[in-house]
């Protein structure tokens, strides 16, 4: 099935596995709170019910520091949907303290390694030029 839109996360391609991990997961979870991004939740044979989960696939792409500062500020010009992970949130333990350090540099010095984005498929591979999907 071919979708109309795309959901991508993009990692800088310096991450150490866990973080590329933690990174995507954390990052997914600001795209999904587009409740319109969500399918029905599951149900087993047995009846136990599970969460529903993105009705479409997510891509996950990989780019230099430079790549992602790109890409931010193309879908911050697009004003496109964007979830970000910045280098200083690693230190950081819980969600008021993930706002408080991007809150503490203006959008052109975030230090970003990663970033997620939702739009119409050509607007998305317009803001992930220069990106490769992360082997």
């Amino acid at each position: 099935m071919r979708f109309d839109t795309k959901i991508a996360v993009l990692l800088r391609d310096d991450l150490e596995p866990w973080q590329e991990l933690n990174v995507t997961a954390f990052l997914a979870g600001g795209i999904a709170s587009n409740p319109a991004l969500l399918g029905e939740p599951y149900l087993d044979a047995d009846g136990t019910l599970y969460t529903p989960t993105f009705r479409q696939p997510v891509l996950v792409f990989t780019g230099t520091k430079e790549v992602l500062a790109a890409a931010h500020a193309r879908a911050v010009g697009r004003g496109m949907p964007e979830a970000v992970y910045t280098a200083d949130m690693f230190a950081t333990g819980d969600d008021e303290a993930n706002r408080a350090v991007v809150r503490a540099v203006g959008r052109d010095a975030l230090d970003l390694v990663g970033l997620a984005v939702h739009g119409p498929r050509n607007a998305v591979h317009k803001v992930l030029r220069g990106a490769v999907l992360h082997p």
